[in-house]
């Protein structure tokens, strides 16, 4: 697996967000502007969603299995290509691995794959499904933001802001 490593130790509040297939639904962008990081779990869909949340801070972002060259509009290639499958960010107590899931087809065990292949994580953030989960009953925890589009948003599009430090963590679905 193509895995990439970045750092950002001064970032606290973190906004994940995956599953946009083209477009970034206009109230989830607006809640996302006290970020210090935004994080795209993969099916990112354009380079124009991108530089949307560039606009609010800086985007680590990861390939989805819909991140193809038959979705992505023309000219856009070395944007979709630049995209990893997977990337461990190093940030305040702990690390945080984001991959799209679709790696781990079986929905009933991804939770548990994900955390025997990065059981060193503090959190793992995935896409895939469109649903908003928030499993923290262990560390690593799996965090999921659903999808914060248009396409299969299951009530509505949605992220989740996650709030970091040294020996804190804690995550949440309506904001910083």
């Amino acid at each position: 697996m193509n895995l990439r490593h970045a750092a950002w130790p001064a970032a606290r509040r973190i906004a994940l967000v995956s599953d946009t297939h083209g477009h970034l639904d206009p109230a989830v962008l607006a809640a996302l502007a006290p970020s210090d990081l935004v994080v795209h779990a993969g099916d990112v869909g354009n380079a124009a969603v991108l530089d949307a949340l560039g606009a609010v801070a800086p985007v680590a972002a990861v390939a989805g299995n819909n991140d193809v060259a038959a979705k992505w509009p023309r000219g856009e290639g070395s944007v979709r290509t630049a995209l990893p499958e997977a990337i461990e960010i190093a940030l305040a107590g702990g690390s945080l691995v984001v991959v799209h899931g679709h790696q781990w087809p079986r929905a009933a065990q991804r939770h548990a794959r994900l955390r025997a292949r990065w059981p060193g994580a503090r959190a793992i953030v995935y896409g895939h499904s469109h649903r908003r989960v928030t499993d923290t009953k262990e560390i690593p925890w799996v965090l999921n933001p659903g999808a914060a589009g248009r396409a299969r948003t299951h009530g509505g599009a949605s992220w989740l802001a996650l709030t970091v430090s040294d020996d804190q963590w804690r995550v949440a679905g309506d904001g910083f």
